[in-house]
């Protein structure tokens, strides 16, 4: 489990094909530290790492996993959002992320707001994938709070320590991100909908 407080940034390094499966080698500061086996986030989505060399690491990612996230379109050189998984006695910073993606959403808009940025993501409407005003979201793995919250899209607002500390830096209007959205939330709908 993670809270969407991201950790460091990982840059593509490398990018084998292998069957149906791609492996990612990520450079990183705290590839190091890691260990063969260990879950981390990467853009939101929870990979284990196979293998460690010196400041890199890999991670593969099967066919489900790049159906329903945006890991597919990483290129070499291309950054990403790394977190590990939380520990039991750490502060709960973010919300619960389980590293398990719903889908991808559009970036439709990037406003300057004089200080900070509103980033808005359109998404396919699923009877169980919605937002709530205020309420929480994960965008490539990063907890972050609804400020507008539509049928089928929503808005973020980012700081710029936000900015600068993550990959939303880099996105720009037509380009795809991980959601994954709050797990209260699906769980209720879901109730919600088998009731009838």
């Amino acid at each position: 489990m993670f809270t969407g407080i991201i950790e460091t940034l990982g840059k593509v390094v490398k990018i084998e094909k292998e069957q149906s499966n791609i492996h990612y080698f990520i450079q990183s500061h705290i590839s190091p530290e890691l260990r063969i086996d260990q879950s981390v986030s990467h853009n939101g989505v929870c990979l284990t790492v196979v293998a460690i060399d010196h400041d890199t690491h890999k991670v593969t990612a099967i066919e489900e996993t790049l159906q329903k996230s945006n890991l597919k379109q990483l290129s070499v050189g291309d950054v990403v959002n790394i977190e590990r998984c939380t520990v039991a006695n750490g502060r709960f910073d973010g919300h619960i992320v389980q590293g398990h993606v719903d889908q991808v959403a559009t970036c439709i808009s990037k406003e300057d707001q004089d200080g900070s940025w509103l980033f808005t993501f359109e998404y396919t409407p699923r009877l169980d994938n919605i937002t709530v005003e205020k309420g929480s979201v994960a965008v490539n793995g990063i907890s972050l709070t609804v400020v507008n919250s539509q049928e089928n899209r929503f808005s973020v607002a980012i700081i710029p320590f936000t900015l600068e500390h993550t990959n939303l830096g880099t996105v720009e209007i037509g380009d795809t991100v991980n959601i994954e959205f709050d797990i209260i939330g699906k769980y209720v709908a879901k109730i919600m909908a088998m009731r009838g």
